[in-house]
């Protein structure tokens, strides 16, 4: 009886191995192929890497933005309130195609990058098409915006930017390349100059037409 029962054993243990319903992937074959669990529901993991993670089209390429953005002013403001002080941040952004359209936008937030990114949707929705003949102004201009005056005046090709600070900024992203700037007033207030050089681009005409 013995020797029969070691006899019997090995053919139940490949009985076994053989009905365990196990069956080997082909060489070549992925499991996305074939489809297992959620992703034979959906198609197969190969079409859900494909259509992106999380929200539709989060995966895909955006178009480059056509409009060049700088930080002109970073500012920590303080807002006093019954419960206390509320600390944010003010963020002033100039945002130009460098093809006569230029805008400020200026917006806060709880912390830096949140009050970036309001302040350049904002400078983009304030777009200003500014009058730009053969690389200069068409005339000269003055304008004023509280205690800051800015003057600006024509200049021959090839002289360039003769201006600094705010004026030099929204000048170079408005797509003008030879210009020649003065702030009149003693303001050293980035905003108030920058607001002042865009009622002066503001208030150009040409003269040609």
């Amino acid at each position: 009886m013995a020797e029969e029962i070691k006899q019997d054993l090995p053919a139940q243990v490949e009985v076994k191995k053989a009905d365990d319903g196990f069956k080997p992937i082909p060489t070549g074959e992925t499991p996305s192929s074939r489809g297992f669990g959620r992703g034979q529901r959906s198609g197969g993991f190969g079409q859900n890497r494909r259509s992106g993670f999380g929200r539709a089209g989060v995966g895909r390429d955006r178009q480059k933005d056509e409009f060049e953005t700088k930080l002109l002013d970073l500012a920590r403001v303080t807002r006093v309130t019954g419960g206390g002080k509320r600390m944010s941040f003010r963020a002033v952004v100039v945002a130009g195609d460098k093809k006569s359209k230029v805008g400020i936008g200026i917006d806060k937030g709880k912390d830096v990058s949140q009050a970036i990114e309001k302040a350049t949707r904002r400078a983009k929705k304030n777009l200003v098409n500014v009058v730009i003949v053969e690389g200069t102004i068409p005339h000269e201009v003055e304008a004023k915006f509280g205690p800051a005056r800015i003057l600006l005046k024509p200049q021959k090709k090839g002289r360039g930017l003769v201006a600094g600070g705010a004026v030099r900024m929204i000048c170079e992203l408005a797509g003008i390349k030879n210009i020649s700037s003065k702030i009149l007033s003693g303001s050293k207030n980035k905003l108030n100059n920058a607001r002042a050089t865009m009622e002066a681009l503001n208030k150009l005409k040409d003269r040609a037409k």
